[in-house]
């Protein structure tokens, strides 16, 4: 399953990107994050908690960004087990300047899932992957403005 997506962000480049390696920022963004802490530069281990469809459990993750080009990209890799199943999950974020107070985000993505969950049918699976990728940058821009505010 796999998909892609774009949209602007209300900051500018380096506050985006700034925000977009914070692992604080990170586990409030991601779906059913209850945990998240770091094992090495860059390297997380996370425990989720997500409750749709047949996605439904709790997942033991670890979450590596890698490939970092500053200020431009970066690749997510996303690996997770639980009563459900399994899923590994590739993510590869881009930034654009726009103006001082915008930035473009486009990002593609690639996943695969395996045990119980992949029974599902695909369209399913692809909704819910929609819904989980949505639901992250959606709380992204909150903390982007919340930030804002602040500073």
């Amino acid at each position: 399953m796999n998909g892609e997506g774009s949209l602007t962000l209300e900051a500018g480049l380096q506050q985006s990107w700034d925000i977009l390696l914070d692992p604080n920022v990170l586990q409030k963004c991601i779906m059913g994050c209850n945990k998240l802490t770091q094992v090495e530069e860059n390297k997380y281990k996370a425990e989720l908690a997500i409750g749709i469809a047949a996605v439904k459990g709790k997942y033991e993750s670890t979450i590596e960004i890698a490939d970092i080009e500053n200020l431009k990209s970066y690749k997510l890799i996303v690996k997770g087990e639980g009563g459900p199943g399994n899923v590994e999950a590739t993510g590869v974020i881009h930034l654009e300047h726009q103006d001082e107070n915008h930035t473009l985000l486009s990002y593609t993505y690639e996943a695969e899932v395996g045990g119980k969950v992949a029974m599902v049918g695909q369209r399913m699976l692809s909704g819910v992957a929609k819904l989980i990728i949505q639901d992250f940058f959606k709380k992204f821009g909150k903390e982007l403005k919340n930030i804002e505010k602040s500073a």
